[in-house]
């Protein structure tokens, strides 16, 4: 049975993320019409990529399992990163990259080519995002989400979401806006309510059968699995030759993920399960995009193009192999 759980719980976040897709339309041409750039722009459309981690998030509020979507927040915030870079690193070893300026140096220097502005637009105020989280959630005078966090959540995700679209604003681009664009949204808004909550309760399902604590369920069931449509989309997205929005939009999906999708959880009350636990994901929720910002950084200095080098993608890989390993060992103690 516990297969058809399995089955149920992919089959539903792929609709999930079908939904987002035709959301994530919809925002793209906005951003255009906005004047806000595409690397900006992943502030604005990861309200729809996020969107099956907030519907996960407002489901397991309102059935009293708000331990699910916790678990999905951190475990994708962690996760994401080096799973987008790895995925984008194998995509752009191809000969040629179209609309790709560079494309040639890039690829014998064995390095993944992104604007130096993903440091100060993403990187560094995501990284504030996730230290503001940790502040709202492991003191212990006010441990857990109250409602007061909504606002306080609300009011960083806005913040971020200014900062990103006020720098360096491109011309207007002229957009034609078609009635089956709009159709296709709202049916992605129905599909994201259906298969979040089937989601949610496949969840539930899987941890019941394995005898584990919902949050770990959330971190490394559901989460990982979540991750799946966003390689794919990440492969194509680079494939094109859109290297920018390909690594970077991942930022602005997580940046969602920790301040929206949290508000759900914040409004009804959370209290945390795993302390410990919870305190590592934050932990590596802000290493994750510190050591993102470092690494373009530090590439810059070393060889004159901002972005990612080969060695450097095995620093990601090893910190994600130590956070699920200690995330496991810590979740099964409980």
């Amino acid at each position: 049975m516990i297969v058809l759980w399995f089955a149920l719980l992919a089959a539903s976040l792929w609709g999930a993320h079908w939904g987002a897709e035709q959301v994530a339309n919809v925002l793209k041409k906005l951003r255009a019409q906005l004047r806000i750039s595409a690397l900006a722009g992943g502030a604005l459309v990861g309200l729809a990529a996020a969107a099956p981690e907030f519907g996960i998030n407002l489901v397991s509020a309102i059935q009293g399992i708000g331990d699910i979507g916790l678990g999905v927040a951190f475990g994708t915030n962690v996760i994401a990163i080096p799973i987008m870079l790895l995925t984008a690193y194998v995509a752009t070893r191809k000969e040629r990259l179209p609309d790709h300026e560079g494309h040639a140096a890039h690829r014998e220097k064995r390095v993944i080519a992104v604007s130096r502005e993903a440091i100060v637009v993403q990187a560094i105020p995501y990284t504030l995002v996730v230290i503001l989280v940790g502040v709202l959630t492991l003191p212990p005078a006010w441990q857990g989400l109250q409602p007061i966090d909504a606002a306080l959540l609300v009011a960083a995700y806005l913040a971020y979401l200014a900062n990103a679209a006020l720098r360096n604003r491109p011309n207007q681009e002229e957009v034609r806006w078609e009635g089956k664009e709009a159709l296709l949204a709202v049916g992605g808004v129905v599909a994201l309510g259906v298969s979040t909550y089937l989601a949610v309760t496949a969840t539930e399902r899987i941890v019941e059968a394995l005898g584990i604590p919902l949050i770990v369920g959330g971190l490394l069931i559901t989460a990982p699995v979540a991750a799946l449509p966003e390689v794919f989309a990440t492969w194509k997205v680079c494939r094109r030759g859109e290297i920018d929005a390909g690594i970077t939009s991942t930022l602005g999906d997580n940046a969602v993920t920790m301040t929206l999708a949290l508000v759900p959880p914040a409004l009804v009350g959370l209290s945390l399960q795993n302390v410990t636990l919870t305190a590592l994901s934050v932990a590596f929720a802000i290493l994750m995009p510190a050591t993102y910002a470092a690494c373009i950084w530090r590439t810059e200095r070393a060889i004159g193009i901002a972005g990612f080098r080969r060695g450097q993608l095995a620093v990601f890989t090893v910190l994600l192999v130590l956070y699920l390993t200690l995330a496991l060992t810590i979740g099964l103690r409980g």
